[in-house]
């Protein structure tokens, strides 16, 4: 069976839909036919890498942004078909963050080269059961970042701007929005590591769990990361004021934000979070894998080893 390619027109600014016919013919003469599924509504490459897992497709190839990577991980592992298909990626979005962490260069020749060089890299896998904005319970794959706080405030904005200017920028001016708006919180953790279950309350604008190291288009809020170690790591990260947070958040991008004195790092393979001050529910959201798809409460739990890349 071919290889499908599940294709986000929107990504990269609409770019993608200009310039995936050309794309396609370049990666045919490497990998032979192909067949490709355009997205048509956000979470369309849930359903499409999920029908496509359970047809038995031997390689899925998102074409897009991290979004659409995430969203095809989430339906492989919807379709319990994980162990018998492959992933690739070739990035056409605006962030490219966990591209970063695989290593792979933003070119087509390097994308291509990872699809057809024998690599091969079994990763980890985070599940999620997290309250959605409708307040429907739901549950999500992510292969890169869960963040709560001021990330999903951030990732809201993002979602609902401009990327004119790039997504570094659009990152940026969303991230000031968001910041007047946001609040410092207390945050309930339960968390699991090594078989231990202990319960720790943190004070917060932001907590990542981390599979991979950059989020937020290129921010290197977890360099100790690795998404084939068994381990979440998670970053909380607070200040003593908001304009002290302001002034700080630029060390992120270079991963010197882990030294100071309101940020904390720890290891583990399941957290629970829970919010203990209401009136920041409406603005401690969830970023998961840069889409805003809900609220506190969430319980997060690492799947090892769940997924293929061809990377």
């Amino acid at each position: 069976m071919k290889p499908l390619f599940i294709v986000n027109p929107a990504s990269g600014g609409g770019r993608t839909k200009r310039t995936f016919p050309e794309l396609r013919a370049t990666a045919e003469r490497v990998l032979g036919p192909v067949d490709a599924e355009y997205t048509k509504h956000p979470g369309h490459a849930v359903a499409l890498a999920e029908a496509a897992a359970r047809d038995g497709r031997e390689l899925i190839v998102a074409v897009g942004g991290d979004g659409t990577l995430s969203d095809c991980v989430d339906g492989v592992m919807r379709s319990e078909a994980g162990g018998h298909v492959e992933l690739g990626l070739i990035g056409q979005g605006t962030g490219g963050d966990f591209r970063k962490t695989l290593g792979i260069e933003h070119r087509l020749d390097r994308y291509l080269e990872a699809l057809t060089s024998g690599r091969k890299r079994t990763i980890d896998v985070g599940r999620a059961q997290l309250t959605g904005h409708d307040g429907a319970p739901r549950t999500r794959h992510f292969v890169n970042i869960l963040s709560a706080g001021l990330g999903g405030l951030v990732d809201q904005y993002v979602a609902t701007g401009s990327r004119l200017l790039g997504g570094t920028a659009a990152y940026y001016v969303a991230s000031v929005r968001a910041l007047l708006r946001s609040k410092i919180t207390k945050v309930r953790c339960t968390v699991t590591s090594d078989g231990v279950t202990t319960v720790r309350e943190v004070e917060a604008l932001m907590i990542a769990v981390c599979n991979g190291e950059y989020f937020g288009s290129g921010m290197h809020v977890a360099p100790m990361a690795k998404p084939d170690d068994g381990r979440f790591d998670v970053v909380t990260m607070s200040a003593e004021n908001k304009l002290a947070f302001l002034v700080n958040s630029q060390r992120i991008y270079d991963g010197s934000h882990l030294a100071g004195p309101h940020t904390t790092h720890f290891s583990c393979e399941k957290i629970e979070l829970e919010l203990l001050d209401d009136e920041a529910r409406s603005l401690f959201l969830l970023d998961v894998d840069g889409e805003p798809l809900g609220a506190l409460p969430v319980s997060i739990e690492l799947v090892p080893r769940a997924i293929t890349l061809r990377a």
